[in-house]
């Protein structure tokens, strides 16, 4: 008969799953989809004009993701099929 692991302990299980919850290329992963997002809701005249009007506070972390995606597109998108790749081949 098996013994359960201890909480934390590195015998596997779903305590060992939960260990990488907040990683690095989740959050690369993230803020590439929020730049795609809103550089994309940029393009689309009623959505500009409803989300991504403010500047200042809250909603202008929306509007400054789309600044971003729409002056570095080229290096967005560069930056999007390498973290295909790594998400779907590498990890």
């Amino acid at each position: 008969m098996r013994s359960a692991a201890a909480p934390g302990s590195t015998g596997g299980g779903p305590a060992a799953a939960m260990t990488n919850v907040y990683s690095l290329d989740g959050l690369l992963v993230f803020g590439l989809l929020l730049v795609c997002t809103c550089a994309y809701l940029r393009k689309v005249p009623r959505l500009k004009a409803w989300l991504l009007s403010e500047k200042r506070g809250v909603w202008g972390v929306f509007y400054k993701a789309a600044v971003i995606g729409t002056r570095l597109h080229v290096a967005v998108a560069v930056s999007c099929v390498l973290m295909a790749f790594y998400v779907l081949v590498v990890k």
